[in-house]
Order: C-alpha cells, then structure tokens, then sequence
C-alpha cells in the first residue's frame, strides 16, 4: 500500500473561476507535517477544505492509495480531521465535554480512558484549569486550543489545521506546535498546517509547500523552498535566510522589492 498522501490535478473553487486548477502534490508522508506558505487569496485555506471534503472538487486526493473523493462521509471523516480558523459558535459544552465527544468520534475507547487521555492532553496544551468551563465563556485563543484538543484526540490518518496558531500569543505558538510535531510523529499522523509566520515553518516544517495564485510555486524541505527568491516571487519582499545562536535558521526581512515579481 503507498502510505502518505498524493493529489493529482486538484482543481477547486468556483466553478467557473477556480482557486486551484490543476494542482498536484508528490506524496506527503504519514508522521511529518507539512506546512502550507503563501499570500492570503492563494488557495490555502480551499486547499485544506478540498481534502476535508467541504468544497466542490476534482481530480485525485490519494491517501494510503486510496482516493478521498470516492469515499462518503462516514468514511472521510474517520480518515481526515479539519480544524477551521475558528470553531462554530453556540455550542453549550464545556471544554471536557466537548474533547470526550471528539474522542468517542473516532471509537474504541471506554468511558474511564476517554477522560484520562483528554485530561492529560488539556493539561499539555495548558488548559486543564478550564476543563469545566463552557465553550462560550472562552477567549479566541483558549477557543483555538480546545479546537487542537478536539483535534488531537481523534488522530486521525489526516490532520488539516487552517491557521491554528492566529489567536496564541507567542510563546503558545511554538509551545503548540511541539505538541502537534511530537503527536503527528506518535500517532504516525500527515498533519498540514497554514501559518503566516514563515519562521515557524522554518523551525517546525518537513516538508513546506509555497502557492501564488492557485498554483504550487515550491515543494520540499523548508530551507529549499523558502529563500530569498522565493520570498520575493511570492511576497514582494526582501529578505534572507540567517541562523540563530541555536543554528535554527530564520529570515530576515531587509525591506519590500520595488515591484512584486509575476
């Protein structure tokens, strides 16, 4: 079986003006995660919505060889976990609650390990404290962090997370994605995630993939696909690749090019 995850001509959108046309991705192996980089407007966010199944979609999404477009839903939502910028409003559970009922989703669990396991991933993401509050009584960044949880738990064979990181203030964003690294490896997970932050995907990322306009401009590893052409082609930036003290490497922005290069 060809584990991991391949798209062939992906093309999405609308119908007569579509996001993607014609996209493909060489295979995205299972336990790395890939981090999705480009302009807003470029076809991230329908990306990961085509592969959820919530958009409009053809071509080929093969994951584990097996193509997510033939699959109904009962299917796809075993195999594929969406977590969306923000979660839906109106939902009375509190945070316990609502990870035990995204951990009962995905089965074979019983009731006293259920509540175990979610405890002791609130308590890595931090919130164990808000275990009994309710989801609306929340902040946008204590919101997002019950979104991993409920995501987490599930593990499923694919994790999508569309900007998990916008409502976290600095230090939860690279906490989180060590959790989310260290899980995805575990739990032999495909985890793609959309950030802006273009040095957590330099730090964080195996693989990255960089789009303009519906179109992958670069794929592979971080420091290949990320340099100061690309910075440019795709940003309209001036900037380079530097290391830090820990020899992670980061980019510096130096200033915008004169005219964004087509």
């Amino acid at each position: 079986m060809n584990q991991g995850l391949k798209i062939n001509r992906l093309t999405a959108g609308y119908p007569k003006h579509p996001v993607i046309e014609n996209l493909d991705v060489n295979s995205l192996p299972r336990g790395q995660i890939t981090v999705l980089l480009g302009p807003n407007g470029c076809g991230k966010s329908t990306l990961l919505r085509s592969l959820a199944g919530l958009n409009k979609a053809s071509g080929e999404l093969l994951l584990d060889g097996q193509d997510l477009m033939q699959m109904n839903f009962a299917q796809r939502a075993k195999n594929v976990v969406y977590l969306p910028q923000s979660l839906p409003a109106g939902v009375h559970l509190h945070v316990l609650e609502s990870v035990i009922v995204a951990q009962r989703a995905s089965g074979g669990v019983n009731s006293n390990q259920c509540e175990k396991e979610v405890m002791e991933l609130l308590r890595q993401l931090g919130i164990e404290h808000l275990a009994l509050s309710y989801l609306d009584q929340l902040s946008g960044g204590q919101k997002q962090l019950v979104g991993l949880a409920q995501s987490l738990i599930r593990r499923p064979a694919l994790l999508l997370l569309d900007e998990p990181l916008s409502a976290l203030d600095l230090n939860y964003q690279y906490h989180v994605m060590d959790l989310v690294a260290r899980e995805t490896r575990r739990s032999n997970i495909i985890t793609i995630v959309v950030v802006h932050d273009i040095n957590i995907a330099l730090r964080h990322a195996d693989h990255v993939l960089m789009l303009k306009k519906g179109k992958l401009i670069s794929e592979g590893a971080p420091e290949q696909v990320i340099t100061s052409d690309s910075l440019a082609q795709v940003y309209g930036i001036k900037g380079r690749i530097e290391r830090c003290s820990q020899g992670i490497p980061q980019v510096l922005i130096d200033g915008l090019v004169t005219e964004l290069v087509s």
